[in-house]
């Protein structure tokens, strides 16, 4: 039987290698999901408030639906509204009180710069910085949303959020722990759902399925 010492040596070794997987594989992975090379260098709307991103994630999809008809469920997400189309118990679960909308709804239709997106109903709301209707949705804090129509049935939505943050000497390791390992894997899980959820309202309607 493996005395104390030797099971603290297997825990600090599948600690190290599991980071490691993470660190070199996992996270690769997650901040590029579906994007192809081209997506991942091209400038989006406001990609300039932040010119070297700590935190830099550019994901994408292919949604087999027109641009308008993404465009119309994309700009009526906020928790005021019809929801992120995301894991919606799980928002709940922290309080965030979400719809869990499953229509297009025509008071929902306009949104301009300077209007407040909500996340959490106790938490500041972030502003539209630039906005193009039926092109794209720029939102404080650098999170953009991007519809580039590859034909007249199919549209592909690129997301990328860009972040910073700027440790002192004593909060470094801090930061780092909840921005690397805790904040980009929970936000990717929560995107993800999002644009696959936004995804399946688009070409439902598309195809009038219920």
């Amino acid at each position: 039987m493996p005395n104390g010492k030797s099971k603290l040596q297997w825990v600090v070794a599948g600690g190290a290698l599991g980071a490691a997987i993470y660190a070199f594989a996992v996270r690769p992975w997650h901040l590029r999901w579906g994007a192809t090379d081209e997506e991942l260098e091209m400038p989006l709307p406001c990609d300039e408030f932040v010119e070297r991103p700590k935190l830099n994630a550019t994901h994408a999809i292919t949604i087999n639906a027109p641009t308008s008809t993404v465009w119309s469920w994309l700009v009526q997400i906020g928790q005021n509204r019809a929801g992120f189309y995301s894991y919606t118990w799980l928002e709940n679960l922290v309080g965030c009180r979400m719809p869990n909308v499953n229509r297009i709804v025509p008071e929902w239709q306009d949104l301009t710069v300077g209007d407040e997106v909500w996340l959490h109903p106790k938490a500041p709301p972030l502003k539209v910085l630039a906005l193009e209707p039926g092109r794209f949705i720029a939102l404080e804090k650098c999170w953009t949303f991007y519809l580039c129509p590859l034909d007249q049935r199919r549209t592909r939505l690129i997301v990328r959020g860009r972040g910073d943050y700027y440790p002192d000497f004593k909060s470094a390791l801090l930061n780092f722990v909840y921005y690397r390992i805790l904040f980009e894997p929970a936000h990717f899980i929560m995107e993800r759902k999002m644009m696959l959820g936004l995804k399946d309202r688009a070409e439902t309607t598309l195809t009038g399925t219920s």
